[in-house]
């Protein structure tokens, strides 16, 4: 097979990972770089970004790639791909900008919105029964959570008419930059199912779920496939990220569908586990499946013919980013230990999340009765409620941070098995399960997963990167380099297995009874909080 060497962005909520493969008999990652921008969230439920900032981020890391000079003297950057956080709201001006700062799959400002569009009248799971029977019978889900893109669609056509006005298309995040490369609108097919409004029996928007909701289509644009070239690199695109304008930009895909490709578990019935930023369980099946009760619904993937049956954690890995700013290193100038272990820091840890991971495993299983809920932003599955806040429940006198901070862990460990056992209602979840993102590069969260869940946890080579792998093999399958993208499979094989530790079972079988009943047991307080 000849080489291609592809450009991959990974588009995270509060940063993006740029990646250079090389992709031939395996994928294998060239140079990286990696740059933050900001998700600004207020008490009102907002949670924006801001689109110039991603382009900067994506033009330094561009440029720091290239400046490695990993690339073969004889080569070019054969594509561009994209791998990204889904169900943004962008609107996109006539120009192809933004008209308004994105709105993030974590805004939740459009209760009223949801009240109005769906949740009234005789409703079952939080929907009204004669739209929700319609949303399935078209799109195979329903918009029922206040997070999802319609929403915020029509928040702000009802909060900002004039901003409103001025929008020529509704996309998705890594559309937007899309367009900023190649001046064309367009939507993957995975994105345009993860606004709900999208026709999986005729693969194009729904036009009766549509007027349902009060969508304007002309505000759609095209739908492609994730393997499709979108446009070429424009020349002002080009200068701002240090490449040559022509290159091909190819659709890409949202996290959930990408991951799985990256984390070798593409095929049908394979499940994957995934911590990053936020958190999901997704099993591959070959139909469509809904469990509006657990909401959790297969959306649809980035390979024809396969959805991934998924249930979404809003904040994962972000609460062990939590955990490092208000427990690890304190705010009043305390530490968690008697020594201040930034001093020296670097000889013997790569990052302070490997300090943290040593703390966490010097602490017996079960945190010593301590459980944290992981819903610091909320939470939609499998339940969904967006008053839903974190908590640590049966701290005592005996509790000490070491505690506290396994508990996080553990919390957002037994939300996935969580996830697990539901999604086995409708599907069979693999025995073994691929573990991806960057909460797989701790040996301690894997073994820790592996005794909540009771099942064999494999890592992949660079799991961090996973989302980016699955672009670069899109871009492969559009460049005629692969057949289709289960043919990744073979190229990524496991690099670590962890099996359950028997002696750990029972806390855990205990201590996770207990974390299922904690919300229900605090709705209430929550809503009196919160709302």
């Amino acid at each position: 097979m000849q080489t291609a060497h592809i450009l991959a962005f990974d588009i995270g909520t509060t940063g993006v990972k740029t990646c250079l493969f090389a992709v031939s008999d395996t994928i294998s990652l060239l140079a990286f770089d990696s740059a933050g921008y900001g998700l600004y969230t207020k008490p009102d439920g907002s949670a924006e970004q801001v689109f110039d900032e991603w382009w900067d981020a994506l033009c330094k890391t561009s440029k720091a790639v290239l400046a490695q000079n990993k690339l073969p003297s004889d080569a070019v950057i054969d594509g561009i791909s994209f791998c990204s956080q889904m169900q943004g709201m962008v609107l996109l001006g006539e120009d192809g900008l933004p008209v308004r700062n994105p709105m993030s799959y974590m805004d939740q400002r459009a209760r009223k919105q949801l009240k109005d569009g769906m949740a009234y009248g005789p409703q079952i799971a939080g929907s009204n029964i004669p739209r929700l029977l319609k949303s399935l019978k078209y799109t195979g889900a329903v918009a029922a959570s206040v997070k999802d893109p319609v929403w915020k669609y029509k928040w702000v056509e009802e909060n900002e008419p004039e901003v409103f006005a001025r929008a020529r298309y509704w996309v998705d995040v890594k559309e937007s930059l899309i367009s900023k490369m190649t001046g064309n609108a367009v939507m993957t097919r995975d994105s345009a199912f993860a606004a709900l409004i999208y026709d999986i029996h005729k693969g194009e928007w729904s036009a009766p779920v549509c007027k349902m909701l009060g969508v304007d289509l002309k505000h759609l644009p095209p739908i492609i496939e994730s393997a499709d070239q979108a446009g070429a690199l424009l020349p002002a695109a080009a200068a701002d990220l240090g490449l040559t304008a022509g290159i091909p930009v190819f659709g890409g895909g949202g996290d959930a569908s990408l991951i799985p490709v990256g984390a070798g578990a593409c095929a049908a019935g394979d499940t994957h586990v995934y911590s990053g930023t936020s958190g999901w369980v997704s099993t591959a099946v070959t139909k469509s499946i809904v469990d509006t009760s657990a909401m959790i619904a297969a959306v649809v993937g980035a390979q024809n013919g396969l959805y991934n049956y998924f249930g979404e954690l809003e904040t994962a890995g972000k609460c062990l980013e939590w955990v490092k700013d208000h427990l690890a290193l304190d705010e009043i100038g305390l530490f968690i230990k008697k020594e201040h272990v930034a001093e020296g820091f670097e000889t013997k840890y790569t990052s302070l999340y490997d300090y943290l991971g040593e703390v966490i495993d010097s602490t017996a299983a079960g945190s010593g009765g301590v459980i944290f809920t992981p819903w610091l932003h909320g939470n939609r599955c499998p339940f969904e409620d967006p008053n839903a806040r974190g908590m640590f429940f049966n701290v005592s006198l005996d509790t000490g941070k070491t505690e506290l901070i396994r508990a996080v862990v553990e919390g957002v460990c037994y939300h996935l098995r969580w996830f697990l056992e539901v999604s086995a209602k409708k599907v069979t979840p693999s025995g073994t399960l691929r573990f991806v993102g960057g909460g797989a590069l701790s040996d301690v969260t894997s073994q820790i997963l592996a005794d909540v869940t009771g099942k064999v946890i494999e890592v992949v080579d660079n799991p961090q990167n996973a989302g980016a792998v699955g672009a670069a093999a899109v871009a492969a399958v559009g460049l005629g380099l692969l057949p289709n993208l289960e043919a990744t499979k073979v190229l990524i094989p496991a690099v670590k297995s962890f099996t359950p530790n028997p002696d750990n079972a029972a806390v855990h079988a205990r201590n996770f009874a207990v974390f299922q009943q904690l919300y229900k047991a605090n709705k209430k307080l929550f809503a009196e909080l919160n709302s």
